[in-house]
């Protein structure tokens, strides 16, 4: 069955950096496109990022735009969120997505179990 597990989350102070990675199995990984969603307290889950299953193609949310990189190694079946100058309003659960190709959660046929990211002010 398909997994995918997230890993890097954590405590940062504002203005720091966390890498979060996504390593996932039983799917042709370099034949889906992988995406990265959000969801802080009392929100609903919004889309953070997405990537081709090439890595060639890349979209991000306004919000994160500048500040994070989505990239793949499709020889490790892993997809990273590099988070660059953290802001407190970052602070959420992350979630892996893959299946989709774009911004809207209902495109995603499998998703990961989330990683805490909080960024301190």
């Amino acid at each position: 069955q398909v997994q995918l597990v997230e890993s890097g989350g954590g405590l940062v102070q504002a203005g720091g950096s966390l890498r979060l990675s996504c390593a996932a199995s039983g799917l042709t990984f370099g034949r889906t496109g992988m995406g990265w969603f959000r969801q802080a307290p009392g929100k609903e889950r919004e889309f953070v990022a997405v990537i081709s299953r090439s890595g060639l193609f890349t979209s991000y949310s306004d919000s994160v735009k500048g500040r994070f990189t989505i990239s793949r190694d499709n020889a490790k079946n892993t997809v990273y969120l590099q988070m660059n100058s953290l802001k407190p309003e970052d602070t959420a659960v992350y979630y892996c997505a893959g299946g989709g190709t774009g911004r809207d959660l209902s495109e995603y046929d499998y998703w990961g179990q989330g990683t805490q990211v909080t960024v301190s002010s």
